[in-house]
């Protein structure tokens, strides 16, 4: 569990970020959660969007991802949705101490 302060962390991180996953009118896959294992391993930190097709709600979508891929849900705005989970061998991001 993060601290409000490393949320706020985060989410300050979060704005320069382009999304990296995209969920569409297929919703939620098994090649989206796969790619999104990658993208933790790599960036740690990833942004979300959901396509104009997609009609499921952002931050049920992210509570449903962050228990299913043991992350942290830091920020939903608009259609876009920001996890965070620390890499477990290319750890990049040091969050503020607790």
């Amino acid at each position: 569990m993060i601290t409000s302060k490393q949320r706020r962390f985060l989410k300050q991180m979060a704005q320069e970020l382009e999304p990296t996953v995209f969920l569409g009118k297929n919703g939620l896959t098994d090649n989206i959660k796969k790619e999104m294992e990658v993208g933790f391993e790599t960036r740690e930190l990833i942004k979300v969007k959901l396509q104009q097709g997609c009609d499921l709600s952002p931050k049920d979508v992210a509570n449903q991802l962050a228990e299913e891929l043991n992350a942290e849900f830091v920020q939903a705005i608009g259609h876009k949705f920001v996890l965070y989970r620390p890499s477990k061998e290319n750890r990049k991001i040091q969050l503020p101490k607790k």
